[in-house]
């Protein structure tokens, strides 16, 4: 996709019009990565979909990711982040909630940048902390 916009245009953006972009550009990587891994019903690869995508995972991911930002991808989380949202899911924090928006903003952000490389790096990097968490959680 050809965006052409100039990074003074992306700028002007609403973090809350990136989170949604986002949203949806992060819940694709995970479905793909999950159709390549397990060839299953649709049930259960929705359930997994949703230990990726959920708020507390996406402020997990931010825990991990945040230290390692650039101060424009930093800035744009924090956009992203401190967005006054109208909404909230019902199993999530606040707090959650709006790391997950800013992570969101982020990768949105990222795909209109058409920056795909430090997008998929970064939704890696997601995807590889909430797989280790889980199994961690199961072995203890």
């Amino acid at each position: 996709m050809e965006t052409g916009l100039t990074s003074k245009q992306l700028a002007t953006y609403s973090p809350l019009v990136l989170a949604y972009l986002g949203d949806g550009t992060y819940e694709l990587f995970v479905r793909a990565m999950l159709v390549e891994k397990h060839n299953e019903p649709v049930q259960k690869l929705h359930k997994k979909a949703t230990h990726y995508v959920k708020a507390a995972a996406q402020s997990r991911i931010m825990e991990v990711l945040e230290p390692m930002l650039t101060e424009e991808e930093l800035a744009v989380f924090k956009r992203g982040r401190n967005a006054k949202s109208h909404t909230m899911p019902k199993n999530a924090d606040m707090a959650e909630y709006r790391r997950a928006t800013g992570f969101e903003a982020l990768i949105g952000y990222l795909y209109l940048k058409q920056d795909t490389k430090r997008m998929t790096e970064l939704m890696q990097i997601g995807i590889d902390t909430i797989e280790a968490d889980y199994q961690s959680s199961n072995h203890e």
